[in-house]
């Protein structure tokens, strides 16, 4: 506002010709200003149509939400939305907007189109629930007081009941939802529902005060009145006694009835009505590109023989003389690689990973996230399905970034990946490319939640190479946890393709991963299991990388000795998560520029 009063004092002095100058200069404002509020409107809805995703942000406004994403209400409600703001994202110009809006504008543009596209299929409204990834999963998180919901204040326990009300609602929807995806072919595999089954068990069968959902009233705060703390846990009671444990015992003896014995028999998505659309589509949408099933499957093949040659010169190194599947189940069997008794030793040594690599960081990272950084252990109720995973910190830095890593049984957890295990999940990987995107002010709001598995896993998965600069990898067993790391991705462009689009069954993926890798048959099999549950999610990490990677080594070639590792990395971070063809356009042009 101030530059465009500026604009006009300025005008009411000038001649004709400058007038015009400032005219037009004044317009170019206007669309600068406007297309900068659509950018806000557009975060504001989204925040509002997802309120559990401001939550995790740190935007507390909408902590009483939880809207019924299985209504036809809904559907409609989303579908209007993303309608309409492509409708308005094409009134603009690009050469009215500056290269940053333009971005903008790209991504905009795309996160409408994948969002649209999502919504065409019915997978997410017939088949709500699985045992990894669904929303039942987070709230348990948020339950357990953990997580990013708070629970400091009156009202922040008051918000968490509202919310919980409104779960309610969703719970049951979930279940008529799954009756109707029943009758009309969508199911999840037998071998996913089993998984889902003890979860349910557990929330239905808790008695109360050792109840998850219970927590909250366990951990009251201690300065809340006599008064507020009678209040709450009546409130609290009387919510889970009436609502949520029945609706919890619902879903359980659906789910060990008749859900069990609708499960279907194959593996794959193409297993369900457009399940062969669908994956077309998952694979746009996790990988940012155009490739087929069929290009990745091949690609992963390549990369599952290069990685093989390299594990050979590590299985030689240390003087194992059998073959290289002998020397997979060695390493999963060998006693010396699991040597704590305690989960706090498991966290211990990751702490002690992050002070070996703190010397080595400024070397290759001009800058570093403000956001603080944790890790913890993976809460028990979600922790025998669970991978290792990050969770943002919030945008004002008062919650950190966790890394939650599963220790089931500390006595068998096998450390040979934990060094690039601690570089994908924390840092400089997952910690490093999401705090450093919500704390950069240039960006607008809307980008700095957004998510792209090829771009945000690929820079995961890339980080693990940089091992060795960070000074780790003096173990070879280490380095070889990293190459298994490695292959680990590039399996999954083998086997997600395989069952999906090739007819590959669990088992069969299952064989192909330990035929190939170190990784324990138990983790595999949870593996093998969440690709089936999240279609193409899988194949964005090695994809990811591979761009990355090419464009390092292009910089490199074509710069010489004016490559600077610190400043591609922050080129590369810089923007946030957007699509691969984007950041390549982007590097591209910051070579050209640098030269």
């Amino acid at each position: 506002m101030r530059k465009i009063i500026l604009a006009i004092s300025i005008l009411m002095m000038c001649n004709t010709s400058c007038k015009k100058e400032i005219e037009t200069s004044m317009e170019t404002l206007k669309e600068d200003i406007v297309f900068n509020q659509l950018l806000t409107d557009y975060n504001e809805g989204k925040l509002a149509l997802n309120p559990l995703k401001a939550t995790f942000a740190g935007d507390n406004r909408f902590n009483d939400q939880f809207p019924n994403t299985l209504s036809d209400e809904y559907s409609l409600k989303t579908n209007d939305f993303y309608t309409n703001y492509k409708e308005k994202l094409a009134n603009f110009q690009d050469k009215t907007l500056t290269e940053s809006q333009q971005m903008s504008k790209t991504v905009l543009d795309w996160d409408c189109d994948m969002a649209l596209g999502q919504n065409s299929f019915k997978n997410d409204i017939l088949m709500p629930i699985n045992q990894m990834w669904t929303i039942n999963l987070t709230m348990g998180q948020f339950a357990s007081g953990s997580s990013a919901q708070p629970f400091k204040t009156t009202k922040d326990y008051e918000n968490w009941l509202s919310r919980l009300d409104k779960y309610n609602v969703w719970l049951l929807s979930a279940e008529k939802r799954m009756k109707q995806g029943i009758k009309e072919g969508y199911v999840l595999p037998a071998s996913l529902i089993k998984k889902i089954i003890p979860q349910f068990e557990v929330l239905a069968t808790t008695a109360l005060k050792d109840h998850l959902f219970y927590w909250p009233i366990k951990n009251l705060p201690a300065d809340f009145s006599t008064e507020e703390k009678k209040e709450l846990t009546a409130s609290y009671t009387k919510i889970l006694n009436d609502k949520l444990i029945p609706s919890f015992k619902s879903m359980y003896i659906f789910l060990q009835s008749d859900y069990a014995n609708a499960g279907r028999k194959d593996s794959g998505i193409n297993g369900i009505p457009q399940g062969k659309e669908y994956y077309q589509h998952s694979i746009k949408k996790y990988t940012t590109t155009a490739m087929s099933a069929d290009e990745i499957h091949e690609l992963g093949l390549k990369e599952v023989a290069r990685i093989l040659s390299e594990m050979e010169k590590v299985k030689q190194q240390v003087g194992f003389n059998e073959s290289l599947e002998n020397f997979f189940n060695y390493v999963r069997e060998n006693k010396e690689l699991m040597p704590y008794s305690t989960p706090k030793e498991i966290i211990d040594n990751f702490n002690s990973i992050h002070e070996r690599m703190k010397p080595q960081l400024e070397k290759l990272f001009g800058n570093k996230p403000k956001t603080p950084f944790i890790i913890k252990r993976t809460e028990k109720f979600r922790e025998a399905s669970a991978s290792a995973e990050y969770n943002r910190g919030s945008f004002d830095g008062t919650r950190p970034g966790v890394f939650y890593t599963p220790i089931p049984d500390a006595s068998k957890y096998n450390v040979f990946s934990d060094e690039a295990l601690f570089l994908h999940e924390a840092i400089p990987g997952h910690h490093y490319q999401i705090s450093l995107t919500q704390e950069n002010e240039d960006l607008p709001d809307f980008r700095k939640t957004l998510w792209y598995s090829a771009y945000g896993e690929g820079w995961a998965l890339y980080t693990e190479s940089l091992g060795k600069e960070l000074g780790l990898y003096s173990d070879p067993y280490q380095y070889f946890g990293m190459l298994g790391m490695e292959m680990h991705r590039a399996i999954r462009l083998v086997v997600d393709t395989g069952i999906h689009t090739k007819g590959w069954s669990r088992e069969k993926a299952i064989q192909y991963s330990l035929n190939n890798e170190a990784e324990p048959e138990a983790s595999i099999i949870s593996e093998i299991e969440r690709y089936m549950a999240n279609p193409g999610q899988a194949l964005s990490y090695k994809i990811g990388q591979l761009k990355i990677r090419e464009l390092r080594a292009k910089a490199k070639k074509e710069l010489g000795n004016q490559f600077d590792i610190r400043e591609f990395h922050h080129e590369i971070l810089e923007t946030g998560c957007i699509p691969l063809e984007l950041l390549e356009s982007k590097i591209n042009k910051w070579i050209s520029t640098y030269k």
